[in-house]
């Protein structure tokens, strides 16, 4: 993809916003409606490149060495493969029914007289609000073909757990997304650490007035890389680590 030149029209894809999925989410479970949610596998390739990519057969290809091999598909890493899938799922969708919120446009909404059911478009993941989402699901892989993945009841998306309390309260949290910044500090660190902790930093600590030596160009990638995973729980949820995180920063 990089070898393809860059397009001088806007190639801009947006994708729902995560206020907009909690809202989608919590709006169901206030209407008594099931929230699902979808992958589609391999999202690009159901739609077609605008670019004209080609490459000249190697001898990997057998008989068809040294043909030219034009490439249809919206592979992933070309410019505008990320708009051509937005557009082709929107079509889909306008197809189905939906119709764009005039809060969101990748919140979609199709009335069906006794309720209204929502869909939440991030890329190729789906979030499915509705009193049956399985028709829904059922007309996007048989009609349009879509290959989805991980379909059923929400538990996870876009980071995030979604969970009931003991109450029978929904709640988010992001519980595996730290699960896993802890696998990578193991990796890194060469061990689990010793105790849990509130907050990434340690009391009457002061980063910002440190004066020890200066991160090489590797452990600078490394801190950069453990802040930024630190700012994605955050944005999902973890609230009380803001002024820690920003410090940090």
């Amino acid at each position: 993809g990089h070898l393809a030149e860059t397009p001088i029209d806007s190639v801009h894809s947006s994708v729902v916003s995560l206020r907009g999925a909690r809202l989608l989410a919590f709006m169901g479970e206030l209407n008594d409606l099931k929230i699902w949610s979808t992958d589609v596998g391999n999202a690009y390739l159901e739609t077609c490149t605008k670019e004209k990519v080609h490459i000249i057969a190697g001898p990997e290809i057998g008989d068809h060495e040294g043909h030219v091999l034009v490439t249809s598909k919206a592979l992933c890493g070309l410019h505008s493969s990320g708009l051509r899938w937005s557009k082709h799922l929107a079509d889909v969708l306008r197809e189905m029914g939906f119709f764009t919120s005039k809060c969101e446009k990748d919140i979609w909404m199709h009335d069906k007289g006794c309720h209204c059911e929502h869909i939440a478009a991030c890329a190729d993941d789906l979030m499915i609000a509705s009193k049956d989402p399985e028709p829904i699901v059922k007309m996007l892989m048989e009609k349009h073909h879509f290959k989805l993945k991980g379909t059923g009841p929400t538990k996870f998306h876009l980071g995030c757990d979604f969970f009931h309390d003991e109450e029978g309260v929904l709640c988010c949290a992001p519980k595996k997304h730290i699960e896993k910044i802890l696998e990578n500090c193991c990796r890194i660190c060469g061990a689990w650490p010793s105790k849990p902790a509130a907050s990434p930093l340690t009391a009457g600590d002061h980063p910002e007035l440190g004066a020890s030596e200066p991160l090489n160009e590797n452990d600078q990638k490394t801190c950069q890389s453990l802040i930024g995973a630190l700012q994605w729980a955050l944005q999902i949820g973890h609230f009380d680590i803001q002024t820690a995180v920003m410090t940090l920063s």
